[in-house]
């Protein structure tokens, strides 16, 4: 196999990794702490195995990364895990319908005032689109390039933008 086609494989594994809204809730829940499998399958409600399953996916694709192994309650060994923040910059093809997924499960226990969700129509030519899209881009990432609060709130950010045929 050339290093091209091991570059394509490995690209198309980390789209395959990146293609569960499973798998993208359990690298925001890595994102800011290691968390063990035990306690992602807990706060995810998923059996342990399950959950197992796609943590060595998120490892074996380079998207979390096993910390210093601890002991748990009963002496046990357990793993936790961190997010690396490389899928921020990984593409994948046909991945909005799985983000929007993805944030309607996360949002779907909280009440309507725990949701800041702003819509806005406008008619731009494919300049201007461009341009506005390049700036949400740029300011979203200076903001994901910085590192945690210490003191603060984990939170989530979902920016769509789509063509709305009926309002031509």
């Amino acid at each position: 196999m050339t290093e091209h086609e091991r570059e394509d494989n490995d690209l198309m594994a980390k789209g395959r990794a990146l293609s569960s809204p499973l798998r993208l809730r359990i690298l925001r829940l890595c994102l800011h702490h290691g968390r063990t499998n035990k306690e992602i399958a807990g706060l995810l409600g998923i059996n342990p195995a399950s959950s197992l399953h796609h943590v060595r996916t998120l490892v074996r694709t380079g998207f979390l990364m096993p910390q210093e192994g601890r002991k748990g309650k009963r002496g046990a060994k357990e793993v936790p895990y961190i997010a690396t923040r490389t899928s921020w910059s990984t593409p994948v093809d046909d991945i909005s319908p799985v983000l929007i997924e993805t944030f309607i499960q996360e949002t779907s226990g909280l009440a309507p005032e725990e949701i800041d969700v702003w819509r806005l129509g406008v008619k731009f030519n494919a300049a201007r689109q461009q341009e506005m899209m390049g700036k949400l881009r740029a300011v979203v990432e200076e903001y994901m390039r910085l590192p945690a609060d210490d003191d603060g709130e984990a939170t989530s950010l979902l920016i769509a933008h789509h063509r709305d045929p009926s309002a031509d």
